[in-house]
């Protein structure tokens, strides 16, 4: 079985095209909300093929629904699919503050993550994809 990293790869590319306008125009709050808006369903969609593929490869697959978020990126990062664990603890954080975008100070520090964690979920699309056969 295959995983179809279309949906990610869309979410990447969308969440880069409004860091780019956002970066460009720096104190326009719509940008940037619209920008931690694709960032929480990027970062959802991460850690959700990360758990398809972890399923796939791990010899038990039923017992990767009962891992936290932590126990998964440990064991992504063990396998080299994450190379910075901590990084995506720290993006679990963010996005777990989205829900209170109406206070700038935490909208800031959300969107300040963001170039950062473009990057980084290229890079675990990268490595999933090379793991499934895909380039």
């Amino acid at each position: 079985m295959s995983l179809d990293f279309s949906p990610l790869e869309k979410a990447i590319n969308s969440l880069n095209r409004a860091l780019a306008r956002a970066l460009s125009v720096p104190d326009d709050e719509e940008l940037r909300d619209a920008c931690i808006q694709r960032f929480e369903y990027t970062f959802e969609l991460c850690w959700k093929m990360l758990k398809r593929q972890l399923e796939l490869e791990l010899p038990n697959p039923a017992e990767v629904d009962g891992y936290s978020y932590r126990q998964l990126f440990r064991i992504a990062a063990e396998r080299a699919m994450v190379l910075d664990v901590e990084a995506w603890f720290d993006y679990r954080e963010r996005r777990n503050i989205t829900s209170h975008t109406y206070d700038e100070e935490k909208a800031a520090k959300v969107f300040e993550a963001l170039p950062a964690f473009a990057g980084h979920a290229t890079e675990l699309m990268s490595r999933l994809k090379s793991r499934s056969g895909e380039n």
